[in-house]
């Protein structure tokens, strides 16, 4: 099977070739005998109803500060690809939402990953409310009184922002903290939408276990420690990766959401364990593959393509294509 596959995504210029996800899917694409695309996300055009981008073909390999090389730009009719790959990383933000209503033009005939409709509807910190029997102690609102109390019966809390990203905004306020009126009003300066507050879990300094599913089975997954001093894990917060073993209660979190993603065509997801508590699932560009392929023998962005390629045949026995001018 040979597919033209188009990544949206980042500039790829700008990428870390040893930590980032996407470049090694585009590895394994590559290797698999697929014709690569790239583009930007600023790149789409819509026009008479069809969805095209500023393209130019792509080839990698795995070499420091020479790791890509582009072709010349050619606007691509995406309904005319096999497989487009939503890579960009967040903020979720409109231009984020705008990108998934304009890919929904072209998918499912063209298979978008992740499905575009899903990935608009499950913003991380929301979507994870669907299980709340397997989060912490969560409240979603923008009413300081609501948050007060939450803090005065729970003592030791986290805000975040609700779209936030990367750890960015993340403040552990403890019972001591004098400061949380001022964070709220920061927030609420900053953004019109709710804040997040949880119970604090002390397991974070043991680590915040990143586990990839792979179209809702557990694939791998990586302990992130946060530094000394430090209330967030993720490695954009200067979080350090280690090797883990899934427990039997993180087989169980895979177990209870695994089938929504599988129904709703999440096939690439990142999900956020602390201690016995499942905390985010990250369905917007999630990464994680080449930590835990440091730390394991197994290869996840094969998994990840053998999914990708398998739902592309089950689509196109369901929808075959057909040619159209643009």
């Amino acid at each position: 099977m040979s597919l033209a596959c188009a990544i949206q995504m980042d500039p790829i210029e700008n990428i870390d070739i040893d930590g980032d996800s996407t470049f090694v899917l585009a590895l394994e694409a590559q290797t698999r005998g697929h014709r690569l695309y790239h583009y930007l996300p600023t790149d789409l055009s819509l026009r008479h109803n069809r969805l095209y981008a500023k393209a130019r073909a792509l080839t990698v390999q795995r070499k420091r500060n020479d790791h890509f090389t582009l072709g010349d730009a050619e606007y691509l009719d995406l309904a005319t690809v096999d497989v487009v790959l939503m890579r960009q990383d967040p903020p979720f933000n409109m231009a984020y939402i705008t990108a998934t209503h304009l890919l929904e033009h072209v998918h499912p005939k063209t298979l978008v990953v992740n499905d575009p409709v899903e990935v608009r509807n499950a913003p991380e910190k929301l979507f994870v409310t669907l299980f709340s029997d397997l989060m912490p102690p969560t409240l979603i609102t923008n009413n300081l009184e609501e948050i007060v109390a939450f803090r005065a019966k729970y003592k030791d809390i986290i805000i975040k922002p609700l779209f936030g990203n990367g750890g960015a905004g993340v403040f552990h306020v403890d019972p001591n903290n004098e400061n949380l009126s001022a964070l709220i009003e920061m927030f609420q300066t900053i953004n019109h939408e709710p804040i997040i507050a949880q119970r604090y879990l002390p397991e974070i300094r043991a680590g915040d276990k990143r586990i990839i599913l792979v179209d809702g089975e557990p694939a791998g997954a990586v302990n992130r420690v946060p530094l000394p001093g430090e209330a967030r894990a993720n490695f954009h917060a200067g979080g350090s990766g280690g090797k883990t073993e899934l427990t039997e209660r993180d087989r169980e979190i895979c177990r209870e959401i695994g089938p929504t993603l599988k129904e709703k065509g999440l096939i690439f997801v990142g999900i956020d364990v602390i201690g016995d508590y499942l905390t985010e699932i990250n369905v917007t560009s999630p990464t994680g593959i080449q930590e835990i392929n440091g730390f394991d023998e197994g290869q996840i962005e094969e998994k990840i393509w053998d999914a990708i390629e398998s739902r592309y045949k089950k689509h196109r026995s369901k929808t075959p294509r057909t040619k159209q001018r643009s």
